[in-house]
């Protein structure tokens, strides 16, 4: 388990990296949205040449069979990649993602306290709830700065 927490570490360390690079060449290239589709160009490169990879493309054609709102995600991942691309630059990368923290954070406590989409299921109790409420404190004070 400690390797999934360091692969979620890495990952949340590339989420303000991202955000930053892909606000800087938007305002290089004058449009958040072509910067936006640019990124989603490299990263369906990347996806595409991992999947040959592993599991195989053979996993695709099991997608006639899934659930129609799981496709949502896609639609996820492009309102957060185009309004971070767009509004960093304004805002701040900092301030951006710190909001999207506390979004996530409520988020996810929802998803896990009813696992909603099959996600398991971690009741959100008083020691949780105080913890998140402690992040989202943190988040307002960086906000006060």
């Amino acid at each position: 388990m400690p390797h999934y927490a360091a692969l979620m570490l890495i990952a949340g360390i590339g989420i303000p990296v991202l955000a930053a690079l892909n606000a800087a060449l938007g305002k290089i290239i004058g449009s958040p949205t072509t910067a936006g589709v640019v990124l989603f160009a490299v990263a369906f490169a990347a996806s595409a040449a991992l999947m040959l990879l592993v599991p195989g493309p053979q996993a695709l054609t099991k997608l006639g069979g899934a659930p129609r709102h799981l496709f949502l995600a896609g639609l996820l991942v492009a309102f957060y990649v185009l309004s971070i691309t767009h509004v960093a630059p304004h805002f701040g990368v900092g301030n951006a993602v710190f909001f999207v923290l506390l979004g996530q954070l409520i988020s996810a406590a929802a998803i896990d306290h009813f696992g909603l989409f099959g996600a398991q299921v971690s009741p959100l109790g008083l020691t949780r709830a105080g913890g998140i409420a402690l992040m989202a404190a943190g988040v307002w004070l960086t906000q006060q700065a």
